[in-house]
């Protein structure tokens, strides 16, 4: 069941639309290709039309307006059964009277696929699944993951050009979601398929996706690999849905040469190549909102020598509470009205209520508009 004996398709979507009864709508212009053999995930929140865009192209839900294309092939009025994918659910939906052999096989069977080939399906696919041992057992008798895992099976035996995952792991704990993330990355390796991965969850997206697919209230908001998501994010909803804790946001006022940002109360320096952030895009004299990550606040505590250049950015504000995860602590800051979180190694630290010095990192601040869409000032490269 190598990648080779396998067909693989790129899907292309034109400025899709889905508008349903009454005007709701769902999923709003999408356009967007994956190309073959890719891990693409479409993350977002709840409600944000990702799970109907993913029906969209499986066919499952009727396309309002746009085109979806598989492998050069508009698929807009071909039947799911003749779209060549198969699609994993979060329900894992096994036969509960058949076992996980029969439960595989049953697609193949409906399709009248000859008997030699199923058994050759089932056993390579079972095979690379690690399933093999418990072909005879009954889903009753399987654990989360294992059913998990039947689920994919069923998906992998038909050797479909794509494959598409709606929140495939969200009924799993979350140890087992970990082993799952690994697996379906191994697979995906291994198998060299085109897949579409939906979530919810930022995690899950960043360590699975070649590319990232970031949804808000119908409409895409920024295409693009992980690392340049987390690092370059277009808008304020990119910056603040991906992260944990999320990126800090603070509203100020850019001086009119760009020098420095009045945060309320406070103010905050910066340097040549801040200012040349938000010079080009007009910022300087206007309202915008700074954003810095929970890792680039950085703590000054008394007594403690301080060699950090003057000219970076510092905030005085009051610590709130210590939220220990075990390899870091969550400092939770008030400044004024704005609460910050600081995420630092383990240390000794003051007693909530101290008044310290943040320092923000130069070299890793983000401005973003005052207005409602929040985009990023500053080019996105």
């Amino acid at each position: 069941m190598g990648c080779a004996e396998k067909v693989v398709a790129s899907v292309r979507l034109d400025r899709v639309c889905k508008v349903y009864e009454g005007g709701h709508v769902a999923v709003d212009d999408a356009s967007f290709e994956v190309a073959d053999r890719e891990l693409m995930v479409l993350v977002g929140p709840s409600g944000c039309g990702k799970s109907t865009l993913l029906r969209m192209i499986a066919g499952l839900e009727s396309i309002t307006k746009g085109a979806v294309s598989i492998d050069g092939r508009e698929v807009n009025e071909v039947a799911p059964k003749d779209r060549n994918i198969a699609m994993v659910f979060q329900s894992y939906a096994l036969f509960p009277h058949l076992t996980v052999a029969q439960n595989i096989a049953f697609g193949l069977k409906v399709r009248k696929v000859p008997a030699a080939e199923i058994e050759r399906r089932v056993l390579a696919t079972t095979r690379t699944l690690e399933l093999d041992s418990m072909l005879d057992r009954l889903p009753r008798a399987l654990s989360g993951g294992q059913r998990q895992r039947v689920a994919l099976a069923r998906a992998l035996v038909r050797e479909p050009a794509v494959f598409l995952l709606d929140e495939p792991l969200s009924n799993l704990d979350a140890r087992l979601r970990q082993s799952m993330r690994i697996e379906l990355a191994r697979l995906h390796r291994q198998l060299g398929a085109t897949m579409i991965y939906v979530t919810h969850d930022q995690v899950e997206a960043m360590t699975l996706g070649q590319r990232i697919v970031v949804f808000d209230r119908g409409r895409i908001q920024q295409i693009d690999t992980p690392l340049r998501l987390y690092q370059q994010p277009a808008n304020r909803f990119v910056a603040g849905f991906l992260g944990s804790p999320a990126m800090n946001f603070l509203p100020g006022r850019l001086a009119d040469d760009g020098a420095n940002l009045a945060v309320g109360a406070q103010i905050l320096q910066l340097d040549g190549a801040a200012r040349a952030l938000a010079r080009p895009a007009g910022a300087s004299g206007r309202d915008v909102v700074l954003g810095v990550r929970p890792e680039h606040v950085h703590v000054v505590l008394p007594d403690t020598a301080d060699t950090a250049a003057p000219v970076d950015p510092r905030l005085t504000a009051t610590l709130e509470a210590i939220e220990p995860t075990g390899s870091e602590l969550h400092l939770v800051f008030r400044c004024g009205p704005y609460q910050l979180i600081a995420r630092v190694a383990p240390r000794p630290l003051p007693e909530p209520g101290a008044l310290l010095q943040l320092r923000l990192a130069l070299d890793h601040l983000h401005f973003f508009s005052s207005e409602s869409e929040g985009r990023r000032i500053g080019p996105v490269v």
